[in-house]
């Protein structure tokens, strides 16, 4: 129930701020006496009217919160020298790792400061190479994205993917590979999808049109496969799947490189998955049958051997392993083991050159081993170091693949790899304008809570004085088994060089460790991932890299939601705390776009089971009166469609009106942007910019 029974107070004029200890002077935001009563607790929600993101009163809200942020942000008197530094660290080529379609190479490419990575092509590796792609040229700001989505057969065709301001929103459209032309096939409202060829068309994925003016924060429902014939317009599209009694679910499609097996996968939400198939070869099978059911279990089609499906699952293996099947007897009792389950978890499997390549997570490092199809191992790719590695997959007929490798203080290389000797030789090197070897990357444990022990990497430049005066940045995500692992940046650099230590935590929550590590940080069980995060704060402290007045903690997306949640439990821990597109409202989550996609996360707010568990923890709910807070800067974007900006305008709005000390709470909102994917480099470089600004400046660092 809802009551509205008054409204109080009005937008105040904006007044302009002193940097220092004086409190800034936030525009003051209207309040509605709006109480919803859970479960016999009432719950005040006075900033509602923050949701309707589309309101001329919202967008003056935004203005008048960014207004006081940049104006905050532009009296930092070293902000100029370090975006500076930034950019100059940043403008570098950067290059993708080769692959190949048909007789092209393709790999990505950004000459130092363009906004989109070019996509370019060659005819052989060694061949001039000639622009394909260039997103560059579709906005004026660089907004705009585009990939490829996927190939046909012959490798002639291929289906691009666009996305805009950094919206989940996709459109797609198809060009001839040989000429670069772009067809007249055209797809609106298309959302998490790629696409999977299949004789003269691709099957994709798509929601019904959104009502106008609401297309970033509606709840998206039944999501729908079609297939699109080359040629046609979208109106004849074919309808290849719904399910109108399910309308919270998502849906995709693959089918193996030999086109014989179509797999259909259904998912109630961002976890477990059903799997569906269709042998074309056999004329007698008119509809999909199940392949694995139950929502219960991860299980992925790798590729088919003849007859049979290689799969990498972890049923009865919470760490991953491959198995073959039968579809015709999908049962697992009639498995068979390739791989079985070691102590190091199965992070991802490719193929290429008719091998398995196999990469696993070691304490959130990777190691990359090649098997054939029968499970015969072959080798280890022996990488550089401890780092991650990607890129490992490819064509049945492939003689050679292309991986990278990087780590916190190894800048990404392209190797090539040789399939049949085993032999990796450098391909590609970035050119830094820094010496990395100047840095140190090194892994630590840190004791959580219940005893736990949580990894932990620490990069900062040789011979820093373990004083407990430097500053430090504590990064991590926990959750949806997201597996974080080492990888460079320049622009962090720019924090490094100033004495800055970078940390990186791999809380419960996370997939490290296989799904067992996941399950200990969901649902009820949440907790533990601010515990394990709290924990890792408190091992840096104690180990004299930092102390509370100088530590600096951020995260994005649920990453935001664990900034949120620590910050109220533990004030006096940080000196600045950055919470990033996060999840704020976890009464409300559910509620918005693909939001209820997270409730095998989360928990049900509306179910009495876990109403209490989630109410204890929501960032929105538990800022605290009287409590000591650190200088926080949130950060979101008026295009974000998969957390909606009103987590963070709700939150920000009552930090500001609850906290009353001289510590800024700012809320720093980008136009034209999204959750972050895709976001042009120039945002980056001034989002960077502002939140190392910030960390320093709070923690009373001095910049050279």
């Amino acid at each position: 129930m809802i009551t509205v029974t008054a409204l109080t107070a009005a937008h105040a004029q904006n007044e302009k701020i002193a940097i220092g200890k004086e409190r800034p002077k936030y525009p003051l935001t209207k309040k509605e006496d709006i109480v919803e009563d859970h479960f016999g607790t009432k719950v005040a929600d006075p900033y509602r009217w923050l949701e309707n993101d589309t309101t001329a009163e919202t967008a003056d809200w935004v203005k008048e919160q960014n207004t006081v942020t940049f104006d905050y942000l532009s009296k930092i008197p070293f902000r100029n020298k370090l975006k500076s530094r930034i950019t100059d660290l940043i403008n570098y080529p950067k290059f993708g790792s080769p692959w190949r379609a048909g007789e092209y190479y393709f790999y990505s490419k950004n000459d130092g400061l363009q906004n989109q990575s070019v996509m370019y092509y060659q005819k052989g590796i060694d061949a001039e190479p000639v622009e394909f792609l260039n997103p560059n040229t579709m906005s004026k700001d660089g907004t705009v994205t585009a990939g490829m989505a996927g190939f046909n057969k012959k490798k002639d065709k291929v289906t691009v993917s666009v996305q805009r301001s950094g919206s989940d929103w996709q459109e797609l459209y198809v060009m001839d590979v040989a000429t670069k032309t772009k067809l007249k096939d055209s797809i609106a409202w298309a959302k998490f999808t790629g696409a999977t060829w299949q004789g003269d068309g691709f099957y994709y994925c798509r929601y019904d049109a959104p009502v106008k003016g609401k297309e970033f924060s509606n709840k998206n429902e039944y999501h729908k496969i079609y297939y699109h014939k080359l040629g046609d317009d979208q109106s004849k599209d074919q309808l290849i799947y719904e399910d109108k009694n399910n309308p919270q679910r998502y849906y995709g499609m693959g089918i193996t490189e030999d086109e014989r097996f179509l797999l259909l996968s259904i998912s109630q939400g961002t976890d477990n998955f059903d799997m569906w198939y269709k042998d074309t070869k056999d004329a007698s099978q008119k509809d999909f049958k199940p392949l694995f059911t139950g929502f219960n279990q991860k299980s992925n089609v790798v590729d088919n051997d003849g007859d049979m499906l290689i799969v990498q699952t972890n049923v009865d293996a919470s760490r991953y392993k491959i198995v073959l099947v039968d579809p015709k007897n999908p049962g697992k009792e009639n498995w068979k083991t390739l791989v079985p389950e070691t102590k190091d978890v199965i992070d991802g499997v490719g193929t290429a050159g008719k091998k398995l390549f196999i990469t696993y997570l070691k304490d959130g490092c990777n190691k990359v081993f090649q098997y054939d199809y029968k499970g015969k191992l072959e080798r280890e790719i022996q990488l550089p170091g401890l780092g991650s590695a990607g890129g490992f997959g490819g064509n049945f007929d492939d003689k050679e693949i292309f991986y990278t490798y990087t780590s916190f203080i190894y800048p990404p290389t392209i190797f090539r790899y040789d399939i049949a000797s085993g032999k990796s030789e450098v391909f590609r090197k970035s050119e830094l304008k820094f010496n990395p070897e100047e840095y140190t990357s090194e892994q630590l444990f840190a004791k959580s809570k219940d005893g736990t022990m949580v990894p932990l990497f620490v990069t900062y430049k040789k011979g820093l004085n373990r004083d407990g005066m430097n500053p430090t940045l504590l990064y991590a995500y926990g959750g949806f088994s997201v597996s974080l692992g080492p990888s460079f940046s320049a622009s962090r650099m720019a924090f490094l060089e100033q004495g800055g230590v970078y940390a990186m935590a791999l809380l419960r929550g996370g997939g490290e460790y296989g799904e067992e590590w996941h399950k200990a940080g969901m649902l009820k069980n949440k907790q533990n991932v601010f515990d394990d995060f709290i924990s890792c704060a408190e091992h840096l402290i104690s180990n004299k890299f930092t102390s509370p007045s100088k530590l600096a903690i951020q995260g994005g997306s649920n990453g935001g939601l664990l900034i949120g949640a620590c910050t109220n439990q533990r004030p006096d821990l940080f000196a600045v705390a950055i919470p990033q597109v996060g999840v704020m409202d976890m009464l409300r989550y559910h509620k918005f776009t693909v939001g209820w996609g997270w409730i095998d996360e989360y928990g049900n707010p509306d179910s009495a089971s876990y109403f209490k568990y989630i109410y204890d923890y929501s960032p929105l709910h538990n800022i605290k009166t009287g409590a000591s807070y650190p200088a926080v800067m949130i950060t979101t974007a008026d295009h974000d469609d998969r957390v909606v900006p009103a987590h963070s305008f709700k939150y920000a709005a009552t930090l500001q009106d609850t906290y009353k000390g001289s510590n800024p709470t700012l809320i720093r909102i980008d136009v034209k942007a999204g959750h972050g994917g895709g976001k042009p480099l120039s945002k980056t470089i001034e989002e960077i910019t502002d939140i190392y600004s910030f960390i320093l400046y709070n923690t009373n660092s001095t910049v050279k």
